[in-house]
């Protein structure tokens, strides 16, 4: 028998999610007759979306809704939940560590595929900056959102119980460094939540809380314009938030926030937005990078120079066709993603049937931005936008691009549920090391 067509996807984000749901509804026929085979690979079995994550971490979203079950949305796709290590394109295998291969001590497997859609994604760029890997806290998944909710609450209960003024301090100081959307649309839904979470303490007050971003550039929310930006500093500004332009983190050393202009801040809570980095696998693969380590693609989405292999989203440098200054690439944001991958998807089809292939070209259309609740900035198709009107547009504009209905419904009925009802404040950090009760008392015989 003939063997079937095997297309792998590595990567079930935003590009590896869409293009292989563009297959599936395409190939629906063939995959289900065993003529084509799909596989998605991804270490999670879901996909995150992200510009939901400010508000599950402020409470607004519950974290089950902010991520799309691959296996569900994905019915006719293999799913194989791993991370590929290593692309041997000239070889037509991918490298690929499971949690099955990690328990039987075989180390990886190897993946054969006619056809590669290389969609990764990207991971935190982060500095030698002294401390920061024992103290920082990163911003891009939905794991590290509530793990942050949970630790903003937990530093107002410690504040509200110690006598040492230092210790008090330090709880009440939030430091987030980075200032494009991550940083600010986290820091604005954060300050949101502790600032209605401290009616409930006796002795903290909303101005005790001490919020501090740290940007290296002269602006915060570049992608929003000059204006909007500017806006976007002021409105933080009337809040009581310190944002610092033009400065480095130094060092976090010891708890202590150390900033280029010479301030130190002794903190317990350092979040690091500074921008992301291409995935490892692209540098353990024999694709061609360019000189910031993404990978070379022509407009119709192929990896430069190679056969059977495509590429969007994050991992890929493609050629901006709507651009007026020449050598131009795609920003690799959302927006592009989802159109890029559709697009994808056609062409891997269109190239396995040997018609010719379409170029990938989108007029950026703006950038929306919160900044908390009720609040927002906006520059969409040429018109500018700020307060309610822009943090309405939004939530509207991500709750049509959620993926499923099912998503969308879930979101807004949360969203008309948190205005009938007050926020929650709950932490359950607990939820981060679920056996700790257990083995405490299994070990000693005493519950803590």
């Amino acid at each position: 028998m003939k063997e079937p067509a095997r297309i792998l996807v590595v990567g079930g984000g935003y590009v590896g999610m869409y293009a292989a749901l563009g297959l599936q509804r395409k190939l629906k026929r063939e995959l289900r007759h065993g003529a084509v085979q799909v596989i998605v690979v991804d270490p999670e079995p879901y996909m995150t979306y992200q510009p939901f994550l400010p508000e599950a971490a402020a409470g607004s979203i519950s974290p089950r809704h902010v991520v799309v079950p691959l296996r569900r949305v994905l019915p006719d796709c293999t799913v194989v939940i791993g991370e590929a290590t290593a692309i041997h394109h000239g070889k037509r295998t991918a490298t690929v560590r499971t949690l099955a291969t990690e328990e039987e001590g075989t180390g990886t497997v190897d993946i054969h595929y006619d056809e590669l859609v290389l969609a990764p994604g990207s991971v935190s760029r982060t500095l030698p900056v002294p401390g920061l890997a024992e103290y920082g806290i990163g911003f891009k998944t939905v794991e590290e959102a509530i793990g942050l909710r949970n630790h903003v609450l937990e530093q107002l209960d410690i504040a509200s119980s110690t006598r040492d003024p230092d210790v008090r301090d330090a709880a009440l100081t939030f430091v987030f460094v980075g200032g494009g959307y991550a940083g600010v649309e986290a820091l604005g839904e954060l300050e949101d939540m502790a600032r209605f979470a401290v009616r409930y303490y006796h002795n903290i007050a909303p101005e005790d809380l001490k919020w501090i971003l740290v940007e290296a550039t002269d602006r915060i929310l570049p992608e929003v314009g000059e204006e909007m930006g500017k806006y976007a500093l002021r409105e933080l500004r009337d809040r009581n938030i310190d944002v610092r332009l033009e400065t480095r983190l130094e060092s976090c050393a010891d708890r202590i926030a150390a900033l280029s202009d010479g301030s130190r801040f002794p903190t317990r809570t350092l979040v690091w937005t500074a921008g992301v980095k291409p995935h490892p696998v692209l540098a353990s693969s024999d694709l061609p990078l360019n000189g910031r380590g993404r990978l070379t693609c022509t407009p119709a989405l192929q990896v430069a120079g190679v056969e059977h292999a495509w590429a969007a989203g994050d991992a890929a440098a493609i050629p901006d066709l709507t651009a007026d200054r020449p050598g131009a690439e795609c920003a690799p944001n959302a927006q592009h993603a989802v159109r890029q991958a559709r697009v994808l998807a056609g062409n891997v089809l269109a190239s396995l049937a040997g018609r010719p292939l379409t170029d990938y070209a989108h007029k950026y259309a703006g950038s929306v931005a919160s900044l908390g609740l009720h609040r927002g900035v906006a520059h969409v198709y040429g018109r500018k936008l700020k307060g309610y009107p822009a943090w309405f547009m939004h939530r509207a504009y991500h709750l049509s691009r959620v993926p499923t209905f099912n998503r969308k419904a879930r979101v807004l009925a949360e969203w008309i549920l948190s205005g009938l009802f007050k926020r929650e404040i709950v932490s359950l950090g607990s939820l981060e090391n679920p056996r700790a009760e257990f083995k405490l008392a299994a070990d000693t015989g005493r519950h803590p």
